[in-house]
């Protein structure tokens, strides 16, 4: 891997799906910092930079967003519309990673413009192979436009 850094924003309530992620990434080595928005407040506080990130460099995106749909205080969908509705931050690859298979769910998520949406895995194995996937597609071969990542 290069030495630029390469971010991601994990948007997750649930403890156990952050900790395995995490260790799926670790155990990989893909990617050097992983940042976790644990409701849909603190994400949109991340990604706009307000609240507590109001240091945070705008300019500087996590390469990949993965978003959870059931969050506390703002859900999934809602931080996604926003995400898409700030030409900031557009062009920002969101990859929906959640339990729910609904099919209202899936439709309005790719119609507010998610880039993928994965059923998370029950199973341990299954669910560090999936993250390790979706890591070796979205941050080492996907290419984004400049000032994203």
């Amino acid at each position: 891997m290069n030495a630029k850094i390469i971010e991601l924003l994990l948007i997750e309530d649930n403890p156990n799906d952050v900790e395995l992620t995490l260790h799926a990434f670790a155990q990989h080595d893909l990617t050097t910092q992983i940042h976790v928005a644990r409701d849909g407040v603190e994400a949109l506080d991340f990604l706009f930079c307000q609240g507590e990130y109001a240091h945070r460099d705008a300019a500087r995106q996590p390469k990949v967003i993965l978003l959870d749909l059931k969050l506390p205080k703002v859900e999934g969908l809602e931080v996604l519309r926003r995400i898409r509705t700030d030409p900031a931050l557009r062009a920002l690859p969101v990859v929906v990673v959640t339990a729910s298979r609904k099919e209202q769910d899936i439709v309005e998520a790719y119609n507010l413009g998610v880039n993928s949406y994965i059923v998370k895995p029950i199973d341990f194995d299954q669910f560090v192979e999936m993250a390790h996937q979706l890591g070796l597609y979205w941050l080492l071969l996907n290419e984004t436009p400049e000032g994203i990542g």
